[in-house]
């Protein structure tokens, strides 16, 4: 089955207070050799996320020279607000970013990568039922999933996708993996089971791809020909 993000995560979580010092936020991110940690209140509930880009973000801020101050003078836009209240940042309340993007342990792992992909994030937060922290997944912990063998990988699309969503025999159809690149091989009742099987081949953990080699028996993605209509009647 699909593995679940409360299967990689790191339980053990560096985290943050919205009081937390700007240099203590430095220091706890180089004592762990971590880029990134969680912002919790007093009811350990995330309300944002610090990373190293914040950081240098905060620095490159920095007003510097007379040219600084004249460009203070003029009415700020948006990001210029974003880059001056930054530049004047001393607690993590005031560097993190907000609202955060967080996940739940039971979600795909999947479902999380694109997540991270979409939001343009390196982490993302865990949290329980009520958003308390829980735990934290980055990149490299998905990435995990695609370091199953190639025999791990056939024989969940052999237990998994053939009997149990194509309702098809265990070996009805010859799977072979290689690298991650999963190849189908066999006939299958309808000629709609294909891209069934295909999709849910590629919904399987560690997959990198799918060759496709199935064939069909009967083409059901045709409209059935209707009788002719039945001419007038000539008694």
């Amino acid at each position: 089955m699909a593995r679940i993000v409360g299967e990689v995560m790191t339980v053990d979580v560096v985290e943050a207070h919205p009081e937390t010092s700007f240099k203590d936020v430095v220091r706890l991110l180089d004592r762990h050799r971590i880029s990134g940690l969680p912002v919790v209140d007093d009811d350990d509930k995330v309300v944002g996320v610090i990373s190293e880009t914040d950081l240098i973000h905060r620095q490159t801020a920095q007003p510097t020279g007379t040219g600084a101050r004249r460009f203070r003078m003029l009415p700020l836009g948006r990001a210029a607000r974003r880059a001056d209240a930054l530049a004047r940042a001393g607690t993590a309340a005031e560097l993190m970013s907000t609202p955060a993007i967080t996940v739940h342990p039971e979600q795909r792992i999947a479902d999380a990568a694109r997540v991270m992909e979409r939001r343009g994030v390196e982490r993302l937060p865990v949290v329980d039922e009520e958003d308390r922290l829980i735990g934290i997944a980055t990149r490299r912990d998905l990435l995990r999933v695609f370091l199953r063998t190639d025999d791990e990988i056939r024989q969940e699309v052999h237990a998994e996708v053939m009997p149990r969503a194509l309702g098809l025999p265990a070996h009805g159809v010859a799977v072979s993996v290689r690298d991650g690149m999963v190849t189908l091989e066999g006939a299958v009742q309808h000629r709609s089971d294909i891209p069934l099987a295909i999709r849910l081949t590629y919904r399987v953990d560690g997959v990198v791809g799918v060759v496709n080699g199935l064939t069909f028996r009967v083409d059901d993605t045709r409209p059935s020909e209707k009788p002719p209509a039945p001419g007038p009647r000539h008694d």
